[in-house]
Formats: C-alpha cells, structure tokens, sequence
C-alpha cells in the first residue's frame, strides 16, 4: 500500500491539477453562498427566489453536491444574491 500524499482532498479526489482547482473554486463559491444565505436567515423557497432558481437546486447546493454545479452558474448565482467574485492567479508551486 502506497502512502501519496496531497496538497488537499480535491488533489486526491479529481485526475487532472485542472479538475483539483475547478472544484476547488466550486466548493469556495459554494461555501460563500451557502454563508450568505445563512447569513441572511432565508428558508430555501426564499433563497431560491432571490437568486432565480428552484427550490430543489438551493437544496442541492446548501447540501454540497458540487458535481451539479458549474463555475459559470456559481458566478451568476453570486452576483445574482448581490456578492462580489474576485479572483487571483498565482504560479504552482
């Protein structure tokens, strides 16, 4: 049995560098919105009307399930409830 290390749990999850910071900018945006929502004190039904969705699909994201959703919707979805994306670029170390 091989002892690999990684850098984080989507390094060790995912096949490609690629794929591991895909999911790793999908889980921060999803964190933010599920805090705001939280923040805000909205039941899904509200949530899901504020930012154009359905109920279901505020359930699916308040539930992590980061294989429904794609960066681009997560970006809509944020400047949708009011937020701000910023980004940084830095070299692999």
């Amino acid at each position: 049995m091989s002892k690999e290390t990684f850098a984080s749990v989507s390094d060790a999850i995912e096949d490609t560098a690629a794929e591991a910071e895909n999911m790793k900018l999908r889980s921060a945006l999803m964190m933010a919105l599920e805090q705001h929502i939280r923040g805000k004190g909205w039941t899904q039904t509200q949530a899901a009307r504020r930012l154009g969705v359905t109920q279901p699909r505020v359930s699916d994201l308040l539930r992590g399930k980061i294989d429904l959703f794609a960066l681009d919707t997560l970006v809509n979805m944020m400047a949708t409830a009011g937020l701000h994306v910023e980004m940084r670029v830095l070299e692999s170390t």
